[in-house]
């Protein structure tokens, strides 16, 4: 609480519920809450967590080249770090995802870190294409239309970015070096050398299409399994929409997360998701207490199971610093020599 970062999210987390709940009928809304069928939940809830360990697969995939790991190991991890995500502020759960991996693993941070930022990029993506798949049969409000204009133009240029970086990493490393040493000062370019190294071979898994594919692939198999829920818990209220209106607020809610808030995306997860039913003629009370419900059941069970498996590996809230001061001192490891860093386009290991 202490953190400016706390405070401007839980900012925009009065901002986007203040939108939300303007204008909400509160007795039809506490009526539609006490009439749901919450059994819709089981289902929808069974469905999160196989999606959780499709997830946990795409990752082992992505770690490949640095540390094969079964996925019934990772998985414990992965769950840890979307635990981290809804109870910290900036998504620090991958902070200590990478953290949690390092200790049990021994993969380095700043490389296990490259492969969460190519997930979320990947997930941004898919978010993307669901939208533009679903706009002739479900067309998106026009207020969010420029919103998703600009996430396009910010996937696309970081998706390029990354590529480039996979695609020619002696000579990025090069150009890289010579712009820290000119214009870093001395004390930081270790710093920055190594930091921009160990993230360089966590990228490795963008130089293969066969594995971009599968990345994409498995990626497109996630976002369905979740507008699945979604579905599931559609049926616990007195409404009915089609799945690519479904699709359609699953992409414009998790492109709306990208945008900083407090623990649990907690507004940014609601307004969009109640605007975009809304605009379908769902009655605002059924559509702001379907997106409630919907939110806390992704929430709750990842929280809770993530929990469990911190307990499990005597994880403790003091591992937050922990990791954050890790990721810093990791990076701050002195770089190979410059012949030594052309071993990255062979996949070596720094």
């Amino acid at each position: 609480m202490r953190s400016w970062k706390f405070w401007v999210g839980l900012a925009v987390s009065v901002l986007f519920l203040a939108i939300a709940l303007r204008g909400l009928d509160l007795e039809h809304f506490w009526q539609t809450l006490r009439e749901a069928n919450y059994w819709w939940l089981v289902p929808g809830v069974a469905i999160y967590f196989v999606t959780v360990w499709v997830r946990t697969w795409r990752w082992r995939s992505m770690l490949e080249h640095l540390k094969p790991i079964p996925t019934a190991r990772l998985f414990p991890i992965v769950v840890i770090g979307y635990m981290g995500n809804n109870v910290y502020p900036a998504r620090m759960g991958e902070v200590l995802r990478s953290y949690v991996l390092r200790r049990n693993e021994g993969v380095p941070m700043s490389a296990s870190l490259a492969t969460v930022v190519l997930e979320r990029l990947f997930d941004g993506l898919v978010m993307l294409l669901f939208v533009f798949a679903t706009l002739p049969f479900a067309p998106l409000p026009d207020t969010y239309r420029w919103l998703v204009i600009s996430f396009s133009a910010l996937f696309g240029i970081a998706l390029a970015v990354f590529m480039l970086l996979a695609a020619r990493p002696a000579q990025m490393s090069r150009l890289y070096t010579l712009l820290v040493d000119q214009l870093a000062p001395v004390g930081v370019r270790p710093r920055l050398h190594g930091l921009f190294d160990r993230f360089i071979i966590g990228l490795q898994a963008l130089r293969s299409p066969r594995e971009m594919l599968t990345i994409l692939l498995t990626t497109i198999l996630i976002w369905l399994g979740e507008t699945l829920k979604y579905w599931f818990v559609m049926h616990a209220f007195p409404f009915s929409v089609s799945f690519p209106v479904l699709m359609l607020m699953t992409a414009v809610v998790n492109l709306f997360t990208t945008i900083p808030s407090s623990p649990g995306y907690v507004g940014t997860f609601d307004a969009p998701g109640i605007a975009v039913l809304t605009q379908f003629k769902v009655p605002q009370p059924i559509a702001t207490g379907y997106t409630l419900v919907l939110h806390v059941a992704l929430w709750l069970p990842i929280t809770l199971l993530g929990a469990y498996f911190m307990l499990r590996q005597s994880v403790n809230w003091g591992d937050m610093a922990r990791a954050a001061h890790l990721k810093g001192a990791q990076a701050a490891t002195p770089p190979a020599p410059a012949s030594e860093r052309d071993d990255v386009t062979n996949g070596v290991s720094l």
